[in-house]
């Protein structure tokens, strides 16, 4: 039973506390689920799902670590600079 005040932010002052209840039976089960990424960081949390995968996280996404990663799908990008010429440059 949760017990709600009416209105927001000192609104309807002077009204009673009201008690709300959920709906029983329609609600789908809050349980401890684990997320698990690629790179094998695993995250603990809760969820309506029970294992949750992932290919990118916090602990693997660019953004958050300043790496840059370049992925390569099949060749593509050596296919893009050898067709139009550009040589690679090594540091």
């Amino acid at each position: 039973m949760h017990l709600c005040k009416p209105g927001a932010a000192g609104r309807n002052i002077g009204q009673e506390y009201r008690s709300y209840t959920m709906k029983k039976g329609i609600h789908p089960d809050y349980q401890l689920t684990k997320i698990t990424c690629v790179c094998g960081n695993v995250i603990e949390t809760r969820s309506t799902v029970k294992d949750i995968h992932v290919e990118i996280c916090s602990a693997c996404h660019p953004f958050y670590t300043g790496k840059q990663k370049l992925v390569d799908t099949a060749g593509r990008i050596d296919r893009f600079n050898k067709r139009y010429g550009i040589k690679s440059e090594t540091k």
